[in-house]
């Protein structure tokens, strides 16, 4: 920002997003005791705005309101403001946009403007982008802030009136208890897949109308249950999953140069994404094409997954290894301007022939498709291209590889999109959880590689005095974590064992574990809150659900807590898990294609996940290893444990070694006798496929 005249408060937060906010002529806090003593003292009301870096709408009203001078005048003079990055503090967030959407009958977004009460902080008034003046059916933003000052001043019992309300609806709205003996329906796996079918949209993939998302659970649990069911039903459910990851990768949500995907598309054909990139949706994909590029043998998804693994490791991972968040939509003032080009650019940078394999291959025909430029969608596949010019194949895949090798050169010297360059615990774990799966699945040793170098950066950096931190830059890790951290950390260290089996990694995550169960537990109801039991008190405490951009907290820490269970025979991690899917199964009945991530750990309690463990000197492991590896087996967990290893806990310490390498195979309670034929081992799994399995 040029203008530095001002300078208020978030000067010394560490949030690229509130650094950004640093210099405007609002006289913004960040959330803390300073600001809400003062709104206290003063019984001035709080205007708590929530946004993050690679927010369009959020850098549309700074620069709208937030930068202007009369419109901060007014700010000051009336409200205590309140700036927080909803990557930050998810906590807040969470709470705060049920409360919009309680109060507005409408889902909220970004940035969230709330108007809250200075004595208990509960919500009077809110809304998402407000206009400096009135337009498209929005009121203009200084109306509303003197709208909202005036009723907190003159109607203080409507004000008090909403609050009881509003607290019964927060307490209604936690799930409901399980009836007595309760335990999770099998029907519901069933259920969940009727619904994606009816909500799929079969002319262009996806889900529903535009705007059109990834969907990376959903994606996900179709995957596992074709492999599960068979049949016609498994079919469809594949079907559904391959036309809807390459439409993805072969649309505009996909970075056609670069690799990894944008957040969303605006339009049901997946031609014109909104530009902003997230480490989250990419660590999601990352895993579901290399599940898919195994399960389906499509070259396709091997390739998105290995361009995506290539864009994180390349743009997103630090120097000190751990990954960065976002990257913005906006360059230069306009959004998706680094990605567009003109007809005439593209063909100035290339050779007549590479140009004339690249027209057709992009379509860049006709009128361009974005704001008078093209975003480039893949329209005519290599083979039709070779085939429509008479040339093998293989050239004309050397000549695009070529053309976009020289485009994308010539991008890089463009101004980047800003970058945020926090690291979040959250979504470092997500991305090693995606990165180490493909390495695995793949053969890339160099993603395997890039998900130990986060792992360590996560331990060394945020992991202090026995508990976890949420947030980390230029050296500064602050913020008590959330639940996602915790369980989305340990799914990603049981990935990493299956990469390379390290004690100490299991011996964290058993740590971390029961630090889930200690500190987030739902004792009576069963599932686990967003907070633990020694965070900052809120206006309510949240119990997240069903998945949103990210998988829900409760189905990661019911899946992780179900393997980790398993694998160390540990009674009190499943039992747990259990609790977790009998407390939750009514709010999955009412809607189960919501909790993709509930179904998925409710098919691994339902049939028990395989264990598969190899013991024997490191050199003869590797090929088994990668044996196992060659199959997608969503329901396996395969560790190749060093002989040089002997100490190891629950249930693996039963284990006896052997000279010559040898499977120990587990499916819940019933262990099959030792294996040392790597031929008998891949038998006995191919009758154990999950389509044969019967429910607990």
């Amino acid at each position: 920002m040029a203008r530095t005249a001002h300078s208020n408060r978030l000067i010394h937060e560490t949030s690229p997003y509130l650094l950004q906010h640093a210099h405007n002529p609002v006289d913004w806090y960040p959330w803390g005791e300073e600001a809400l003593d003062r709104a206290r003292r003063e019984d001035k009301p709080i205007l708590l705005s929530i946004g993050y870096s690679a927010c369009h709408w959020c850098h549309v009203m700074e620069r709208e309101s937030f930068e202007d001078e009369d419109v901060a005048r007014l700010m000051n003079e009336l409200f205590v403001c309140i700036k927080v990055d909803r990557e930050e503090r998810p906590d807040l967030d969470k709470v705060y946009q049920t409360a919009h959407q309680i109060l507005a009958s409408r889902p909220g977004g970004w940035p969230l403007n709330m108007f809250l009460a200075p004595a208990d902080r509960m919500p009077v008034f809110g809304g998402t982008y407000f206009p400096k003046t009135s337009r498209h059916g929005l009121p203009a933003f200084t109306d509303i802030l003197r709208q909202v000052a005036a009723v907190y001043r003159d109607r203080r019992d409507a004000i008090e009136a909403q609050t009881d309300t509003l607290r019964e609806t927060f307490a209604r709205i936690e799930p409901a208890d399980a009836a007595p003996g309760a335990s999770p329906a099998p029907e519901l796996l069933e259920r969940g897949f009727a619904e994606l079918a009816r909500q799929y949209e079969p002319r262009h993939g996806g889900f529903g109308a535009a705007p059109k998302f990834p969907h990376p659970t959903a994606l996900e649990f179709l995957l596992r249950h074709a492999a599960r069911a068979g049949g016609a039903a498994g079919g469809e459910a594949l079907a559904m999953a391959r036309h809807t990851l390459a439409a993805m990768t072969r649309g505009g949500l996909c970075d056609q140069l670069g690799g990894g995907f944008f957040r969303y598309c605006v339009d049901e054909r997946w031609e014109i994404p909104h530009f902003e990139k997230m480490l989250y949706d990419n660590a999601q994909l990352l895993g579901v094409y290399a599940d898919a590029a195994r399960a389906a043998g499509d070259e396709l998804f091997r390739r998105a997954a290995l361009a995506t693994g290539a864009w994180v490791m390349r743009e997103m991972q630090s120097p000190a290894g751990g990954y960065y968040s976002t990257l913005d939509a906006d360059s230069e003032g306009h959004e998706g301007r680094y990605y567009v080009w003109s007809a005439a650019e593209i063909e100035e940078l290339l050779t007549p022939e590479e140009w004339g394999f690249v027209e057709p291959h992009y379509g860049l025909t006709g009128a361009p498709n974005f704001e008078g430029r093209w975003h480039l969608n893949v329209r005519a596949d290599v083979a039709t291209i070779a085939e429509r010019f008479g040339r093998p194949e293989a050239e004309a895949g050397a000549l695009l590889a070529s053309a976009r090798r020289k485009l994308f050169a010539a991008r890089e010297r463009r101004a980047r999109p800003g970058r945020d360059d926090k690291i979040l615990t959250a979504w470092n774990a997500l991305a090693i959880k995606g990165l180490a799966r493909a390495g695995r699945l793949l053969g890339r040793e160099d993603f395997s590689a890039s998900a130990r170098r986060a792992f360590e950066f996560v331990r060394a950096q945020l992991w202090r005095n026995g508990r976890l931190l949420a947030t980390a830059k230029d050296g500064r890790a602050r913020l008590n974590a959330y639940l996602d951290d915790y369980v989305f950390l340990i799914e990603a260290g049981l990935e990493l064992l299956q990469t390379e089996f390290r004690a100490d990694d299991l011996e964290f995550i058993t740590e971390l574990a029961d630090i889930v169960l200690e500190r987030f537990e739902d004792k009576h109801h069963g599932g686990f809150y967003f907070t633990g039991d020694d965070h900052e008190t809120l206006v309510y405490r949240p119990k997240p659900t069903h998945d949103d951009a990210t998988p829900s907290g409760n189905g990661v820490a019911a899946q992780a807590l179900l393997r980790l269970g398993h694998l160390l025979g540990e009674p009190r991690y499943l039992h747990a898990a259990e609790r977790t899917l009998a407390g939750l199964s009514a709010a999955i009945a009412q809607q189960p294609s919501a909790y993709c991530s509930l179904l998925i750990a409710l098919e691994e309690y339902l049939y028990p996940p395989e264990i598969v463990v190899l013991r024997g000197a490191p050199e003869a492991l590797a090929p088994w290893r990668a044996r196992l590896a060659r199959h997608y087996a969503p329901r396996r967990v395969a560790l190749a444990i060093s002989n040089e290893i002997e100490a190891l806990p629950g249930a693996l310490a039963g284990q006896a070694l052997h000279a010559e390498v040898t499977a120990y195979v587990c499916a819940g309670s019933a262990c099959q006798a030792p294996m040392t034929d790597p031929s008998e081992l891949e038998r006995l799994l191919a009758q154990n496929e999950p389509a044969a399995a019967t429910p607990r």
